[in-house]
């Protein structure tokens, strides 16, 4: 977990000093007001399950788009039966776009943009190339650095 929300604070760094705007959003930002209802906070509802699937960030680019930012940690590409359920939410409410960091091979940080799959394959794209957000290519760098260095502890 951890590791999950350093991750996410390093795409925000990335996207903040390239130049972007961006704001935390997620589920993990309200929950501490949700536990302070009154009333029980019921997952199971449709509205539980959109509250569960917030992304984690709302970006505004430099050409003043917004996208809903979604970033999630992986050892690998493969999906598991819960990140098959994730997508769908995240499509279905939020139609936002995944951050997805892994240490297989560079590209580290990749991007699944909805629709997320084709022919039944996650559809993935390098973070760097992508034209609605300017993310700099020297903290690109560093930050595909730290990621060896403290997420999954590559020695140089």
């Amino acid at each position: 977990m951890a590791k999950g929300r350093l991750t996410e604070s390093l795409v925000e760094q990335l996207f903040r000093e390239s130049g972007n705007r961006i704001f935390r959003f997620g589920y993990e930002a309200i929950l501490q007001d949700l536990t302070q209802l009154e009333r029980g906070f019921d997952r199971r509802t449709e509205t539980g399950e959109q509250i569960r699937s917030i992304p984690d960030f709302l970006v505004v680019g430099k050409n003043d788009s917004l996208s809903f930012v979604e970033v999630k940690l992986r050892s690998n590409l493969r999906l598991k039966e819960e990140d098959m359920w994730v997508l769908e939410k995240i499509n279905k409410y939020w139609r936002a776009k995944i951050i997805f960091v892994n240490c297989i091979e560079k590209p580290y940080f990749r991007i699944a943009i909805p629709p997320y799959f084709e022919n039944g394959a996650l559809k993935l794209e390098p973070l760097i190339g992508q034209n609605e957000w300017y993310v700099n290519k020297d903290l690109y760098k560093e930050c595909e650095d730290l990621i060896e260095r403290f997420i999954f502890r590559k020695k140089k």
